[in-house]
C-alpha cells in the first residue's frame, strides 16, 4: 500500500518497519518518520478496531487514503508441493479473510505474527519448503517468495482501506473533491446520535462511514468515527460543524484529505441538448 500510494508522489521512500500499530503512531509523532500507513478496514473481515481506538488519542492528522485490492496467496521461499507445508505464518487479519481455505488444510500449525511483513520476513529467513505465509504476491516479491496457491481468500473481491497520517494537517483547496474525518461523542440521552446525523443530512453532507467504539474509562459511552464526502472548507461542512458543536459533547477533526474516488458530476440535460461546448 505504501509503495502504491507514494509512487505517485515522490521518487523514492525510506521505509521503517514497525511491529505494532501503536509503534507506527509513535514513530510519526516523534518525528522519526514523516508519514504512517495504517489499515483501517477490510471488505471481508471488517473494521480494524485497534486502529480506530488509537485515533482517539493521537495528535496526527489523516492526509490521504488508499483502497488496496488484496489477492491473498500461500507463499513459500522454496517452490514445491503444497502438501509438504506443515507451518503457516500469518497475521490475524489475513487468517480471518482466508478461513475457509485454511479450514480445509490438515496437520498444519499456524504461527501468528504482528504483521504480514513480519511473517514474510520469517519465511524468507527460514527458507524451507514446508513453511508458508499468507499474503499478496506483490508483497511476497519483496521477500523473494513464490505463490504456491493463488486466490485463497473467502471473497474474491477483497479490498483493504488504508489511511496515511502525518504530524501536520494538509490544506485541500475547496475545488478539490475531499473527505473529512472526525470523531464525535454525544450526550448520553435518547436521540442524541439521530440529532447529530440530521445536521449532516440537512446540510447535504453525504456520510460514507460511521463506526462506534467505546470511550476508554467511560463505561457504556461511545465515540463515533465519521467519514463524509465534503471538504472541511466548504460552506455546507462549515455549517454542519457549527450545528454539531451546538449539540455534540465533543468533536475532534482527524483530517481533511483528497478523495481517492471521485463521483462523476452529472451534466444538466439542457446542456446536452444544446450546442454549447461542454
Amino acid at each position: 500500500a505504501s509503495h502504491r500510494y507514494f509512487s505517485r508522489r515522490v521518487e523514492s521512500i525510506v521505509e521503517l518497519g514497525c511491529s505494532t500499530f501503536d509503534q507506527i503512531i509513535n514513530t510519526v509523532e516523534s518525528g522519526q518518520a514523516e508519514f504512517g500507513m495504517l489499515p483501517l478496514e477490510n471488505t471481508s473481515s471488517g473494521s480494524i478496531n485497534e486502529v480506530y481506538d488509537l485515533l482517539q488519542h493521537t495528535s496526527l492528522s489523516i492526509v490521504g487514503e488508499l483502497t488496496q485490492p488484496v489477492e491473498h496467496c500461500l507463499l513459500t521461499a522454496i517452490e514445491g508441493d503444497i502438501k509438504q507445508i506443515d507451518t503457516i505464518y500469518c497475521h490475524a487479519q489475513p487468517y480471518q479473510q482466508c478461513s475457509k481455505f485454511l479450514a480445509g488444510l490438515s496437520n498444519v500449525k499456524f504461527e501468528f505474527c504482528d504483521s504480514t511483513a513480519a511473517a514474510m520476513e520469517v519465511v524468507e529467513k527460514l527458507n524451507q519448503s514446508n513453511v508458508a505465509v499468507i499474503g499478496s504476491q506483490e508483497g511476497g516479491s519483496l521477500y523473494h517468495l513464490h505463490a504456491a496457491k493463488h486466490s485463497i481468500a473467502n471473497q474474491q473481491e477483497n479490498h483493504s482501506r488504508f489511511i496515511v497520517v502525518a504530524r501536520k494537517a494538509i490544506e485541500v483547496a475547496v475545488q478539490i473533491p475531499a473527505k473529512t474525518t472526525f470523531i464525535m461523542s454525544t450526550h448520553h440521552q435518547s436521540g442524541s446520535l439521530v440529532d447529530a446525523l440530521l445536521v449532516l443530512k440537512n446540510n447535504n453532507i453525504n456520510m460514507t462511514k460511521l463506526e462506534s467504539r467505546p470511550i476508554q474509562g467511560n463505561p457504556w459511552e461511545e465515540m463515533f468515527y465519521i467519514d463524509v464526502d465534503a471538504n472541511i472548507h466548504s460552506d455546507g461542512m462549515q455549517k454542519a460543524l457549527a450545528g454539531l458543536n451546538d449539540i455534540a459533547k465533543q468533536i475532534k477533526i482527524l483530517g481533511c484529505y483528497p478523495s481517492e474516488s471521485i463521483t462523476a458530476t452529472p451534466i444538466p440535460q439542457v446542456l446536452l441538448d444544446s450546442n454549447t461546448p461542454v
